[in-house]
């Protein structure tokens, strides 16, 4: 589909169609990217999507464990109440 660049202040748009929009599942937010000579709008990703699922695929291979050995300080031994 063809489409003309409307003025928008300094800036340009162009018009989605509510078919285009519903059918590539966007909302208010989008992510704008340039691939190459093509402009590419795609829905906006949640903050941490997809953490709890890396997190748990982590855990499975154990890559959770610390790096480095804890080391009691003095503040444990005298001061903190377990």
């Amino acid at each position: 589909m063809k489409a003309q660049l409307v003025r928008i202040g300094n800036s340009r748009g162009v018009r989605l169609p509510k078919a285009f929009i519903e059918q590539a599942q966007l909302t208010d937010e989008v992510e704008i990217e340039v691939k190459g000579s093509s402009v590419v709008i795609s829905p906006a990703q949640k903050p941490r999507a997809g953490w709890a699922e890396a997190a748990k695929k982590l855990h499975e291979q154990h890559g959770d464990q610390l790096l480095d050995p804890s080391t009691p300080t003095q503040f444990e031994d005298t001061e903190w109440r377990w």
